[in-house]
């Protein structure tokens, strides 16, 4: 502790290539922050909830649709309970920043196999009932000010109207809730009728774009998966089955390998980190190399002096990633709502965790050539600027 003063004092001799440095630090972490959200979202175990559930899609791509006959027959594999089914709409509500995911589904089959989807019983009904029904969840009907009772006119990016109009518009007859509070995410869609949808659109009627299966045994999931695609090996419709989590990831990777964009990212960023701090240590050394010969004068030890440049480092990037790193938590739940939910990530405790060991380790890597030469340093010669 009676370092302190020595040390802050070095830190404040340049302030405003301190106030710099720590500003790229604090940048730096920000976006590692963020990203290492990202990753930790997507790398996250899977709830409980729907571990009994598989989806199947086609084995070539998932914009590839599968043919209604397929329901029947997966419906009488061995081992599967109940089978539902989903399209990809793609419409966009006023423009395209409001963009949310809204699928067609067979209404009560669909529901029945989520039943963490909480619904009144009345607008269960009234979705049942109504051909343009749609109902949302609350996080999205908060968002846009919706209420039931309201028509919410959709846009297609894929399936246009057979009728010519520029518009899908539904009824809004409900509004569900997530069962626990780690599910919010799924509020964030619209669902409407697969039937009507299917009348409506003009290509690609008689398919759906996946089946959602429930199994009777959790454990034997994979063997269900497997019984599944055999029944379609070698056919114009192959499938996949997979889990639900594999198959969510699988849209995000159609842009790429989310981990590998992620770690080449934050490489790029680290590296030239340590570059900038890196440099910033050794210039402000060369600049005291008269001042540290003066504390050896004064019975500093040569461990002194090195651990004394070691901390300065250290503390250059704690403090400044421990800014990034809170940034990046305010942040993410503004990005989230300015997204319309479609990137609603936090920071966990793991990537705090992983971002303080980085500073650590970043700190160390920069500040120990400094330190070396700080401590190998002769009283003699730095004295006499040799």
């Amino acid at each position: 502790m009676k370092y302190l003063p020595l040390l802050f004092a070095a830190l404040m001799r340049k302030k405003t290539r301190t106030l710099l440095t720590l500003l790229s630090v604090a940048a730096a972490f920000a976006l590692f922050g963020m990203l290492d959200a990202v990753r930790v979202a997507f790398n996250a175990p899977q709830s409980v909830i729907g571990i009994d559930r598989l989806i199947t899609s086609s084995r070539l791509s998932l914009i590839q649709p599968l043919p209604y006959a397929d329901l029947a027959r997966i419906q009488s594999t061995p081992g599967v309970e109940a089978v539902t089914y989903a399209s990809w709409f793609g419409g966009i509500y006023q423009d395209p920043k409001n963009f949310f995911p809204n699928f067609p589904v067979e209404p009560e089959s669909y529901l029945d196999m989520y039943p963490e989807l909480v619904l009144p019983q009345a607008q269960r009904q009234a979705f049942l009932k109504t051909r343009t029904a749609a109902i949302v969840g609350e996080a999205l009907a908060d968002l846009h000010g919706w209420k039931v009772g309201d028509k919410i006119p959709l846009r297609p990016t894929i399936y246009p109207h057979r009728d010519g109009g520029e518009v899908w518009t539904f009824d809004l007859v409900g509004i569900f809730k997530a069962a626990q509070p780690e599910l919010r995410g799924s509020e964030k869609q619209l669902l409407f009728h697969h039937t009507a949808f299917d009348e409506g659109r003009d290509i690609g009627q008689g398919t759906v774009g996946w089946y959602i299966v429930r199994v009777e045994d959790a454990s034997k999931a994979d063997q269900v998966a497997q019984a599944i695609d055999r029944q379609f090996a070698n056919s114009a419709f192959e499938t996949r089955t997979q889990s639900e989590r594999e198959f969510q990831l699988s849209f995000a990777k159609q842009i790429g390998d989310i981990g590998l964009i992620v770690t080449a990212i934050m490489a790029a960023v680290f590296f030239t980190l340590v570059l900038l701090t890196g440099n910033t240590m050794a210039q402000s050394i060369r600049e005291r190399i008269p001042e540290l010969a003066v504390l050896k004068t004064l019975g500093f030890t040569n461990r002194a002096v090195l651990l004394l440049v070691m901390a300065e480092a250290l503390v250059l990037l704690l403090l400044g990633g421990l800014i990034g790193l809170a940034l990046a938590t305010l942040a993410l739940p503004v990005i989230g709502e300015a997204s319309s939910g479609q990137l609603d990530v936090a920071m966990r405790p793991e990537s705090w965790v992983l971002g303080i060991g980085l500073m650590s380790t970043i700190g160390i890597l920069v500040g120990l050539p400094p330190a070396l030469k700080a401590m190998r340093l002769g009283i003699v010669d730095a004295l006499a600027g040799r």
